[in-house]
């Protein structure tokens, strides 16, 4: 139609150079020989209505290609989270710890909502597929747009035509002017103003026909291409309301969780103990730390082991749930020195209860 529109400008103003050359009056005015006003807007109109459509048109193929690029990436991104929801899954049900279940537990939550966040995000890209990408691209290959846009644009070549022959009969009227009677002239004259009145009849026909065509599918595309936004619009909404409730329920399980740890007791175990003094430095300080001088006179204890531990240094003495240890000191930092199975060293306090009180003499002849 921009074609169409630079042509039919060139035409005009082939037809004002004519009717100046030819001269004046009301028998060669343009008023008698162009196009009437009617015509005129309603050739207007028609271009408004193919600019229009043609732009909403443009519009809806950038929306569909936008789509159709989140679309790919959003299938990645699914594919990821599945993949993270499945990982923290074996990490949660392969994985144990001794000292808590915590992360575990945590593990666990997050699996279930990154699944959920993964099937939202699913049904979000089905909903840009089949509710807005599909039906604007119907909207873009469809047939009332090509019907519509084929009449708009045979108009186009009639109104074309219609101004070609409008200056024609311009020209006819100048010579039968010049040379009045002339039968000739007057006959052509004739040929052409019935040529002219055929085409501006033709051309008023399809031009209502083409205008009727134009405006029903433009109507239809501000219609649909408005809904087709509404919709997606309204699905991405509940696609972040859905996926805000996922994060606050997972977000509330695992900070229960940390305060829950935060809340119980830590165990003596933990670094906030100072370390245990080394082996052979024990040994010389219980040795002239005995109460009558005397190692044997020196009152040692049984204990048994209520909880596991590993040492960590070799210092420090190994012990399991169940074990029974004779405890020769104790020291003022949460460590008791004694010996188990053949081994001794170093253990948390904590770790054992006593069990009975003997002296070291009697220990000794065991």
């Amino acid at each position: 139609m921009e074609a169409f529109r630079k042509l039919r400008d060139q035409v005009a103003r082939q037809q004002q150079a004519v009717l100046k050359q030819f001269g004046g009056g009301s028998f060669g005015s343009s008023e008698n020989i162009s196009l009437d006003e009617v015509e005129l807007r309603q050739h207007h109109r028609i271009e408004k209505l193919y600019t229009s459509t043609r732009s909403c048109k443009h519009f809806q193929r950038d929306v569909v290609r936008g789509l159709e690029g989140y679309i790919v990436t959003g299938s990645k991104q699914v594919e990821i989270g599945n993949k993270m929801a499945e990982d923290s899954r074996k990490y949660g049900a392969e994985n144990t710890c001794t000292s808590s279940n915590s992360l575990t537990k945590a593990a666990f939550s997050f699996s279930r909502a990154r699944t959920q966040m993964t099937k939202e995000q699913e049904y979000l890209l089905r909903v840009y597929s089949t509710q807005v990408a599909e039906p604007l691209r119907a909207l873009i290959l469809g047939a009332p747009l090509e019907d519509a846009r084929h009449l708009a644009q045979r108009y186009g070549r009639l109104h074309q035509e219609a101004e070609a022959q409008a200056i024609e009969v311009s020209k006819r009227r100048a010579k039968a002017k010049e040379v009045p009677g002339n039968f000739d002239n007057i006959s052509k004259l004739e040929a052409a103003e019935t040529k002219l009145e055929d085409l501006k009849s033709n051309m008023k026909v399809l031009g209502k026909e083409a205008a009727s065509a134009m405006l029903s599918v433009e109507v239809q595309q501000q219609k649909q291409t408005l809904q087709r936004l509404i919709a997606m619009v309204e699905a991405e909404r509940i696609y972040h309301q859905r996926i805000a409730q996922i994060l606050e329920q997972l977000e509330g399980e695992m900070v229960l969780e940390r305060q829950r740890i935060e809340a119980s007791p830590r165990p003596v175990i933990e670094n906030q103990m100072p370390p245990p003094p080394s082996y052979e430095e024990v040994n010389g300080i219980s040795s002239s730390a005995a109460i009558d001088g005397s190692s044997d006179s020196m009152e040692f204890f049984l204990g048994e082991a209520m909880h596991s531990f590993r040492a960590e240094s070799d210092v420090e003495l190994n012990l399991s749930a169940g074990d029974y240890i004779v405890v020769r000191k104790v020291s003022g930092n949460g460590w008791a020195e004694g010996e188990c199975r053949g081994k001794a060293g170093w253990f948390p306090l904590a770790h054992i209860e006593r069990r009975e009180r003997v002296l070291a003499s009697k220990i000794l002849k065991v």
